[in-house]
């Protein structure tokens, strides 16, 4: 009865009768709309299963949820301010203490609009490349004619048995057995090479020369090719001191200039002088052995060695480091202004000694410059460099130079005028000049009562109890000093001076500074007893006023 009352109600709709009549194969079939629904859903189920197992949803999702992940992470276009992580990792060398630095989360959201804290990390040291006097080979370019006079300078900063070098000379010349000399060379013939200066000296070319010969010998570990002339004398701890500051393995051409303005402007301020010294990283040498024989036949006008060297170099494109140790000293006269207040910078060579008088007084040259090296073995970082400070009780200026000379002025002179030279020396045209010189320089004294009472330096010594070196300079009476009507004490009370002062091999390590110095109480009014060392924090170079 349900089919025949089903059939007769699908008949009576004009609907159903159309979907009768076209599916009038399947008449046996009976539908009803229980079925009709439960097979709806099993279609859309399958389509479903069959949407989900797509990649192509997928990517679509994934690429529609992309950009609120990434506003979420960054923390989105809002004004937040950047934060910084909330550990900070230390990793220095000098690292002591490994732990991390961090905030609390409570402590973060309170400070939103505090900016980011940077870690306080420990200062770094500059970077050493380890150069030792192992990795240096000198060059000395020597004349056979002065070759017996020059040869003791030689001897006074030559190390047998740890320095290495040749000696280029032009002729042989008379040697002896066991003498404390590098190995001495004869150059290369250069009567190839056109020389065309009218006053100068085909030498020059030879000079000029002397890297590449000592390249092409072959040394193994060479790291730098340092130049000088025979009467060039080298400090050679300071020479690795500066060189270490470099990477051996680049291009590098350090030295520098002369001290005469003219010197510089007549051949350059980019030159290295020759006189001075300088130095050559090896592949630099390398390189200029290859093509420095092409670069000579290109400048035969030019006077000396150095010149020419700077030449090549420029066409190598390799610019002057300066470093201001090297000195040139084209001056005349005594050294003590020059010398008692070098620059905060370690002392690398000395040149011309023939030409100025002997460093210290009533000494030839040869063994002021073994009495000089006395000092620098003790303490060669500190050689020459400058300390000033003050004698409150007597109202007295004292600038030092350690290993070399003290000074004792009356009155009050500030450091800004100590630090520069005092004209003790005239210029390269033995001229009394100021404006002639490449650096500040001042007058030996404003006032007759102001000259400088000079105590030089007589011995030193290393106390191994105190672990410091002890230094005695004593008074240079050869020196006229003029009558002063001042009612301040007279430093000529003073005989002899006690320096006290630790080594400070690492000195050049650190950022520049100069030394501090300060007067001790002394037994003896006779005797000053000066101690030098780094500053204090807080120390200054200053005379203390009275407050009223």
């Amino acid at each position: 009865m349900g089919n025949s009352s089903s059939s007769n109600t699908n008949l009576s709709n004009p609907k159903n009768r159309l979907l009768e009549d076209h599916h009038h194969h399947d008449k046996l079939k009976t539908l009803t709309p229980r079925n009709q629904t439960q097979n709806h859903n099993s279609n859309s189920n399958t389509s479903r299963v069959s949407f989900l197992r797509s990649p192509l949803p997928w990517l679509f999702i994934f690429l529609f949820f992309l950009p609120l992940l990434l506003i979420s992470t960054t923390g989105g276009g809002g004004r937040k301010t950047c934060r910084p992580s909330s550990t900070y990792r230390l990793s220095l060398p000098e690292q002591t203490n490994s732990s991390s630095v961090g905030k609390e989360p409570e402590e973060e959201e309170q400070d939103v609009d505090v900016p980011p804290r940077v870690p306080a990390l420990y200062p770094r040291r500059p970077r050493m490349f380890n150069t030792t006097l192992d990795h240096v080979v000198f060059g000395i370019a020597a004349s056979s004619v002065l070759w017996e006079t020059r040869k003791e300078y030689i001897k006074s900063w030559w190390r047998p048995g740890k320095t290495r070098g040749v000696v280029w000379i032009d002729k042989r010349v008379r040697t002896y057995r066991n003498e404390p000399l590098p190995e001495i060379r004869i150059s290369e013939d250069t009567s190839r090479f056109r020389y065309t200066h009218p006053v100068g000296d085909r030498s020059a070319v030879r000079i000029s020369r002397v890297v590449t010969e000592t390249l092409r010998l072959g040394k193994e570990g060479v790291r730098w090719f340092v130049m000088g002339d025979d009467d060039t004398v080298f400090v050679v701890d300071n020479v690795v001191n500066v060189l270490s500051k470099y990477d051996h393995n680049q291009y590098y051409y350090v030295g520098s200039s002369s001290e005469a303005h003219v010197q510089n402007i007549f051949f350059s301020y980019s030159m290295a002088f020759g006189g001075g010294g300088f130095a050559i990283s090896y592949p630099l040498a390398l390189e200029l052995s290859r093509m420095q024989d092409r670069c000579i036949q290109r400048y035969p006008g030019l006077y000396g060695s150095d010149d020419r060297i700077q030449a090549c170099m420029t066409e190598l494109g390799v610019p002057l480091t300066k470093e201001p140790g090297f000195h040139q000293y084209d001056v005349y006269g005594d050294l003590l202004g020059l010398l008692g207040a070098h620059p905060v910078a370690p002392l690398v060579s000395l040149h011309h000694i023939d030409v100025v008088q002997p460093i210290f007084p009533k000494m030839k040259r040869s063994r002021a410059l073994r009495h000089l090296m006395s000092s620098a073995d003790l303490d060669s970082a500190s050689i020459f460099q400058q300390s000033i400070c003050y004698d409150q009780s007597r109202f007295w200026s004292i600038s030092l130079s350690w290993g070399f000379s003290v000074q004792i002025i009356r009155g009050i002179i500030s450091p800004r005028e100590l630090e520069m030279p005092s004209r003790t020396f005239l210029n390269w045209f033995r001229k009394a000049d100021y404006i002639g010189y490449a650096f500040n320089t001042r007058p030996v004294s404003r006032h007759p009562c102001q000259r400088p009472f000079v105590f030089y330096v007589n011995s030193a010594k290393y106390d191994e109890g105190r672990r410091q070196v002890i230094g005695y300079y004593n008074l240079d009476k050869t020196r006229r000093i003029p009558s002063c009507r001042w009612r301040l004490d007279s430093p000529a009370k003073i005989d002899s001076v006690v320096v006290l002062k630790r080594p400070d091999p690492l000195r050049w390590h650190k950022s520049p500074r100069r030394d501090c110095c300060r007067v001790l109480p002394s037994r003896r009014n006779t005797t000053m007893y000066i101690w030098v060392g780094n500053c204090a924090d807080g120390e200054i170079s200053e005379l203390e006023h009275p407050q009223q």
